[in-house]
């Protein structure tokens, strides 16, 4: 399991400014999702080759999606 890309007090800064949808249940594996796409921007490597332990590429993918288009990371 590679380290944690983000402190816990940094995960609970970060938090609230996620959104998440209007529909589903609340994902479990935000945090490891989030960290997913700090891990590809840092790797500059493609969403496909991004290690397993954060979720499958293409859900991390979809959420850095949501979170690109709401203005997270403006």
């Amino acid at each position: 399991m590679t380290r944690r890309q983000l402190t816990d007090e940094q995960w609970e800064f970060i938090e609230p400014y996620l959104p998440i949808g209007e529909y589903g249940p609340y994902p479990e594996r935000l945090r490891e999702q989030f960290e997913g796409v700090i891990w590809r921007f840092r790797s500059s490597a493609q969403w496909r080759e991004m290690p397993s332990e954060f979720g499958p590429w293409a859900t991390v993918y979809g959420r850095f999606r949501v979170w690109r288009d709401a203005g997270v990371f403006s």
